[in-house]
């Protein structure tokens, strides 16, 4: 359904439950970041009516999400670390195009949105099904259902405002980059992506 050319080294998970902390830590500010992105594609496209309708719940959904995370730690007695550089996101937007119009401007955020919660949904997959603890199964699960739905709002997002045609083949050019960037990337499993 998502994809994705490359799927995540199956030693991920068993690289993230070594330190729950860091990968804990990771989680909560990547779902920080989607809230703050999604105000942000809000406040720069205002007169994208069913953009503003459908992103505004995104942004509750996933401030609740990070609060959750942080909940999560709470219950662990574990504090939230502090942010670091996020490669892979840092990456992706390197390929975005700059100029066009709007809608073109538009179109590539909402790839780089989507590309973000396509991978998110994998790992959470990953987590759900393989991490040992059984709680974290479940909590992992939940996010998984989340990005999923997630990953299909900003793709036809994308469509509604830029045509499907024009998406399927930047979508392609999306997916393929998005393989590179994973191929020369260390495996970590401090960071969600």
């Amino acid at each position: 359904m998502l994809g994705l050319k490359l799927p995540t080294d199956p030693r991920w998970v068993n690289l993230a439950e070594k330190d729950l902390v860091d990968i804990l830590t990771d989680h909560a500010y990547c779902e920080q970041k989607a809230a703050t992105y999604c105000i942000s594609l809000i406040q720069r496209f205002p007169e994208k009516f069913e953009l503003v309708r459908e992103l505004a719940p995104i942004v509750t959904e996933e401030w609740g999400h990070f609060r959750m995370v942080l909940k999560e730690l709470d219950k662990r007695n574990l504090k939230l670390g502090y942010q670091r550089k996020d490669e892979y996101v840092n990456k992706l937007r390197a390929f975005v195009k700059t100029g066009g119009s709007r809608d073109d401007q538009l179109l590539e955020h909402l790839l780089v949105c989507a590309l973000i919660e396509a991978r998110s949904c994998e790992r959470f997959r990953l987590l759900s099904l393989h991490i040992a603890e059984e709680d974290l199964k479940e909590f992992y699960h939940k996010f998984m259902v989340s990005e999923a739905g997630h990953y299909r709002l900003f793709i036809d997002l994308a469509k509604t405002y830029c045509g499907e045609e024009k998406v399927k083949i930047r979508w392609q050019e999306y997916l393929a980059h998005e393989a590179e960037i994973l191929k020369n990337m260390e495996l970590r499993g401090d960071r969600m992506h």
